[in-house]
């Protein structure tokens, strides 16, 4: 999962928002720097990413891609459905994406100061070309990944995901429909159950 499910998936908690969106840059001992909400994000997203890489949907997802993209076919994916999300919203939240991703736009401005360094990098990028709502277009997804394949430690290919995701998009959309009630529900049992320390 990517930035926009990570957020729908966190509820309207601020804090749990929050920890969400900065988990991938927090290593180790760094979770301590934060509050207690903030730490429940961290580790929110740590068990989103965790049920998403060994469910049997996201697997089939990512073996498509494997053959080319190898070890980034599981950040491609993660992309692909944050566009089916974005692109789908209406059925899944009563508030609008425009208004979730000013929300979380606004919630990481107002907290810059305790980023961590690599969310700090990324946020005026993910602000001024709108990237939330961004993933519903193709377009705006094609930016995406070209910034991606910018920034990856290695040769990625990640620039032409665009032409995989048209070539079997029915396929993607399909098993990403399958999936994300699985994790609306696994992730509802969670904070329901309060069972994040």
């Amino acid at each position: 999962m990517n930035f926009l499910a990570h957020i729908y998936l966190s509820g309207n908690n601020e804090q749990l928002i929050l920890g969400n969106l900065i988990a991938d840059a927090v290593k180790g001992k760094q979770i301590d720097n934060f509050s207690n909400e903030i730490r429940k994000g961290i580790v929110l997203h740590r068990l989103i990413d965790s049920y998403t890489d060994n469910h049997i949907l996201v697997k089939r997802s990512i073996q498509r891609l494997e053959p080319v993209y190898k070890k980034y076919a599981s950040v491609i994916v993660d992309i692909f459905y944050d566009h089916f999300l974005a692109k789908n919203f209406y059925k899944y939240s009563s508030i609008s994406l425009t208004q979730t991703a000013h929300t979380a736009y606004d919630i990481l401005i107002k907290n810059y100061n305790i980023l961590p360094l690599k969310s700090k990098r990324i946020l005026p990028y993910m602000v001024t070309q709108n990237w939330l709502e961004g993933y519903a277009n193709l377009i705006d997804l094609q930016r995406v990944f070209n910034g991606m394949s910018r920034r990856a430690s290695f040769v990625s290919g990640m620039e032409n995901a665009i032409s995989e995701l048209k070539k079997d998009y029915s396929e993607y959309e399909t098993e990403f429909s399958l999936f994300f009630p699985d994790i609306m529900n696994y992730t509802n049992k969670i904070l329901i159950s309060n069972a994040i320390r």
